[in-house]
């Protein structure tokens, strides 16, 4: 079967930092098995130290949970489709995020009693892990007054000051990651109103002295460390209408992000 690789273009800048691993993907004979052979090279784990591997759906007993399957077993169950095929290439880039979001599930379910993830309320923590990992993206923002003024307009649903008065901080001092695999999915087929959950993070002045590599190991780093603390996601994310980042789209100009039915007021101001 042709990799589902081969349905995504690759140049788009918000694949940025999935270009050189996507395109080696999209070329590739038999996908899965050039997942697996770029998961061992990498050496990807889940957080009980098991290698990861991407296997094929039937592998998943029946009424056994996904989340607590790739805990107990390292194996990632990968239907033939581009939403699955993406969630493997988020494991690849992210291992360490992937694996304590993991974890985090493994313990909601271990919490509810249940191993088959469906007999019991998914809960708060469980809620928001899962939208992380199916539409979060990262904003990382520098640990001055420029960044805080951005995370905090962005908080705010200021738009044009995010945008427009501060959109010069964009592919520069401030850095927008996607790490949701249905979110990537979607913009296969971009659109205006894709809307990310979005974390911030504030970084160092010495990360932007790293490589792009670096930069990726450090966010994978340091978002695992921040999920590890209890709730951490809740009320953490923001939206993010990702095609307003300045030069993932045309036509941004002040009637582009005036569109109210996108770019949406916050509610109560």
């Amino acid at each position: 079967m042709p990799t589902p690789a081969a349905l995504v273009d690759w140049s788009q800048p918000w694949l940025k930092p999935f270009h050189l691993l996507g395109q080696r993907l999209s070329v590739a004979d038999d996908w899965r098995q050039a997942l697996n052979t770029a998961a061992r090279e990498r050496d990807i784990r889940n957080y009980q130290g098991l290698p990861v591997s991407f296997v094929a759906q039937a592998e998943l007993p029946a009424a056994t949970a996904y989340e607590s399957f790739i805990g107990s077993s390292g194996k990632v169950p990968t239907r033939d489709n581009l939403h699955d095929f993406l969630n493997a290439l988020i494991w690849l880039s992210f291992p360490a995020v992937k694996a304590r979001l993991n974890a985090l599930q493994a313990a909601e379910l271990a919490k509810a009693g249940t191993v088959s993830g469906s007999s019991k309320p998914r809960g708060a923590a469980r809620d928001a892990a899962t939208i992380f990992d199916e539409n979060a993206a990262l904003l990382l923002v520098p640990d001055n007054a420029a960044g805080q003024s951005l995370s905090a307009a962005l908080r705010q649903h200021q738009w044009q000051q995010v945008f427009i008065e501060q959109g010069a901080m964009f592919g520069g001092a401030a850095e927008v990651w996607l790490f949701g695999h249905a979110l990537l999915e979607k913009l296969v087929q971009p659109y205006k109103a894709i809307t990310a959950h979005t974390l911030v993070l504030r970084v160092p002045e010495s990360y932007y002295g790293l490589s792009d590599n670096l930069r990726r190991e450090w966010i994978d780093r340091h978002v695992a460390a921040e999920l590890a603390q209890q709730d951490a996601l809740i009320g953490r994310l923001t939206p993010l209408p990702v095609l307003g980042v300045p030069d993932w789209s045309q036509g941004q100009d002040q009637a582009f992000y005036a569109d109210a039915a996108v770019f949406r007021p916050k509610r109560g101001n």
